[in-house]
């Protein structure tokens, strides 16, 4: 998904850190577009502890919920986990 008309600007500070969730009154497009913009802060193939994880999410957005996230990336395929959760990676384009 691209940003065309530079709706992710809207969720982030002047930090480049998420500072709100979207709602879901559009569709979930801009959730889409801010999951994208957080799971991009990932390298692809690297196993993530969970801990790594939440770090790393802490370091991109404010309002203090890694979990929303992580589990929302998850659910769209933005990040993979392990059945027993001890890793996260971001997948490949081909997986």
């Amino acid at each position: 998904m691209t940003d065309d008309n530079g709706e992710l600007k809207n969720y982030l500070d002047e930090e480049d850190r998420l500072k709100e969730w979207p709602s879901k009154r559009n569709k979930g497009k801009s959730q889409q577009l801010v999951l994208e913009y957080m799971a991009s802060k990932f390298y692809q193939e690297v196993k993530y502890t969970e801990k790594e994880v939440n770090a790393l999410l802490n370091q991109y957005h404010t309002f203090n919920d890694p979990a929303l996230l992580r589990r929302e990336m998850v659910e769209r395929k933005l990040l993979a986990r392990m059945r027993d959760g001890s890793a996260d990676w971001r997948p490949s384009v081909s997986e």
